[in-house]
């Protein structure tokens, strides 16, 4: 039972569909698809592309989108809708320039948008409504205004700077400024986008003038793109890899994103025993150490597989997870991380939809960075991504930047299955902290058997680049006892990302759904 006296809002509850989103806006938007007798899909479109235009410093249609679909009555679907660098990208090309380091405001982090060819794409293959009827809600927000939302608002003000560099994109999304809390903002540039790939599918995007505008903004600050680059974008089904987790089976995409990292830590976290208190010195240092672990052999690894070497079966290996788990100490920090693979043999959106018929979706969308690569086409409005930023420039990395290639991923989708049906569609947004994430919420549901909205609130750490950094509901005297361990501490600006889940309980038929209190949005159903 909730306790009352604490700050949390109740999961939401309801009998035959239910929709968790980060925005409002979004969130209403499935909730109509689904009562107009759309699917999840439908509706998990429909919310995305309204997030697209009323939290646009956390996605939009110039960003890349995974998808994990579960049919009531089928197997488990992934979509792969992450994009390719163009295909004049190459290793030598930079070194040849003196570039050794892209900066996230670059055009050459601009990898090619595959979320509304992902989108089409789903839709057509397990919808039941279009593209362009899943689109009207956006249209409308995005043509009439939107009122502007407190986290919203925030993301933008602290992006002011970033989105004064190009000309187009100040002169878009910063007409009079950032928008405070409360106004009503309009997108006519995006309305009339949205317009065009409404009447003409991913055609409107991926050729025409919208491409024209993109590519030719592109090159006007050095980027190689070009009009083939878009045109040839094209999604990919993919396999789903799983791991066991306290008798379920977690499900994420595999690579180019980073869901192999979720199970790795996962399997990691399953051998732990857990402390009584899930906000204890024990478990928080626990977290940041494996993902100090996990961390390093994601950057040594994940890549596109389709042009590099993976090593799936390493990354998934309970054995191998075991020998990760032996290396932390309750009593100290790790002074010094093991070479990647020791031991072996040989700022985004995240939505979850069921419906009425039992149909899970889980949907992550993202420009990576807060407003992207903060370059706006100046005639369509759109934000455009800096996914390349996660590419390597270091020749003969696996994940080294190459023509056609997708950069390593930090947006991952998962699902939750028990016997061969959806649990519970679920996914954490926040960048890097995604993988800690997946295993944070899902260890604080599992391990201590709470709802989707109480595992959402419970306090968020991370050690990264050398620093474990804490929520402002980490105390300081928790911080101090952090820092004894080791952990060099500081605290974050904004929180540790977001995270929607919906709890599918069968017995009873009730879905159970919980939004992340750090953002805007809510669950809702009927």
């Amino acid at each position: 039972m909730r306790d009352l006296h604490q700050p949390i809002r109740s999961a939401a509850r309801a009998m035959n569909a239910m929709v968790a989103t980060s925005q409002p806006s979004s969130t209403f938007a499935g909730l109509e698809m689904l009562r107009a007798g759309g699917n999840a899909l439908d509706a998990a479109v429909a919310a995305v592309a309204v997030q697209c235009v009323t939290e646009p410093g956390s996605t939009g249609i110039g960003g890349d989108c995974f998808c994990l679909y579960k049919p009531a009555n089928g197997p488990l679907v992934a979509l792969n809708g992450s994009g390719r660098a163009p295909a004049a990208a190459s290793v030598e090309w930079y070194a040849e320039r003196g570039i050794s380091k892209l900066d996230t405001t670059s055009p050459h982090t601009v990898t090619v948008p595959g979320a509304v060819d992902a989108w089409e794409t789903l839709l057509r293959d397990h919808g039941t409504k279009s593209l362009g009827e899943c689109l009207q809600a956006a249209i409308g927000y995005a043509e009439n205004g939107f009122a502007v939302h407190d986290r919203t608002a925030i993301d933008w003000q602290l992006s002011v700077e970033k989105l004064s560099i190009d000309p187009a994109a100040k002169a878009i999304m910063l007409r009079g400024g950032a928008p405070k809390v409360g106004t009503v903002y309009k997108q006519p540039e995006l309305a009339r986008t949205l317009k065009t790939i409404a009447a003409k599918g991913r055609a409107g995007f991926y050729t025409g003038e919208v491409a024209e505008d993109l590519v030719s903004h592109l090159n006007v600050m050095g980027g190689l793109h070009t009009l083939d680059d878009f045109a040839g974008n094209a999604p990919e089904y993919v396999n789903p890899i799983m791991t066991d987790y306290k008798g379920y089976q977690v499900y994420e995409c595999p690579p180019n994103g980073v869901g192999i990292i979720a199970l790795l830590m996962l399997n990691m976290w399953e051998g732990m025993d857990q402390p009584d208190d899930p906000v204890s010195i024990t478990r928080l240092h626990r977290i940041a150490e494996a993902g100090r672990l996990a961390f390093r052999d994601r950057n040594a690894y994940v890549a596109d597989p389709n042009m590099a070497e993976v090593p799936m079966d390493l990354l998934l290996s309970k054995d191998y997870a075991a020998q990760l788990r032996a290396m932390i100490d309750d009593k100290k920090v790790l002074p010094q991380l093991p070479p990647p693979g020791i031991g072996r043999n040989g700022d985004t959106v995240y939505l979850c939809v069921v419906d009425k018929d039992g149909n899970a979706c889980s949907f992550i969308n993202s420009t990576f960075h807060n407003y992207g690569s903060g370059i706006v086409g100046p005639k369509s409005g759109v934000i455009l991504q800096n996914r390349g930023w996660g590419f390597s420039l270091q020749p003969g990395h696996p994940n080294a930047i190459q023509g056609g290639k997708r950069p390593a991923h930090t947006i991952i989708p998962g699902m939750l299955m028990k016997d061969g049906e959806a649990v519970m569609p679920f996914g954490v947004m926040g960048g890097n902290y995604q993988p800690l994430g997946h295993t944070w919420l899902l260890s604080n549901m599992l391990d201590y058997g709470m709802d989707p909205q109480q595992a959402i609130a419970v306090p968020r750490v991370m050690s990264y680049g050398g620093k474990m950094e804490l929520e402002t509901t980490i105390g300081p005297k928790m911080a101090s006892e952090l820092r004894a361990l080791g952990h060099d501490c500081e605290y974050l600006v904004r929180p540790h990302g977001g995270a929607q889940a919906i709890w599918i309980d069968r017995k009873e038929g009730v879905l159970t759904g919980g939004s992340e209190t750090r953002k805007d949005g809510l669950a809702l159903g009927y």
